[in-house]
């Protein structure tokens, strides 16, 4: 009997925290006390939406040449290798594929900003 007593004080205890780590932060949070600020620096969804894509643009600026020098010492040490060589120029082609796409999505955001204004 005494076990089951024991058991009991646990799944209380248990209770008790879980209510204290996930439900007093509600109530805290709706005195206003805390104010977490806003890491984006985004006020708006366009100027989200241009900070999402200005950052996927500069990413690519500097993956896109590191993938195509890949490519190329891919390339350059297949030894004809038909299977390695055709890696090679998968990997420039999707390269230059995904870094079209980041160009296109750039300069859309610059047309719908201009249609906008």
């Amino acid at each position: 009997m005494d076990f089951y007593f024991q058991n009991c004080k646990i799944d209380l205890m248990r209770k008790f925290l879980f209510f204290l780590l996930f439900f007093l932060p509600l109530f805290v949070f709706a005195q206003g006390g805390i104010v977490i600020p806003n890491p984006l620096k985004a006020t708006t969804v366009e100027q989200l939406i241009d900070s999402l894509v200005n950052f996927v643009f500069y990413l690519a600026i500097a993956i896109a040449p590191l993938m195509w020098i890949i490519a190329g010492f891919l390339l350059g040490v297949s030894a004809g290798d038909p299977e390695k060589v055709n890696r090679a120029k998968k990997i420039a082609l999707y390269t230059a594929i995904g870094f079209f796409v980041v160009m296109l999505a750039k300069a859309l955001v610059s047309v719908v900003r201009r249609i906008g204004a």
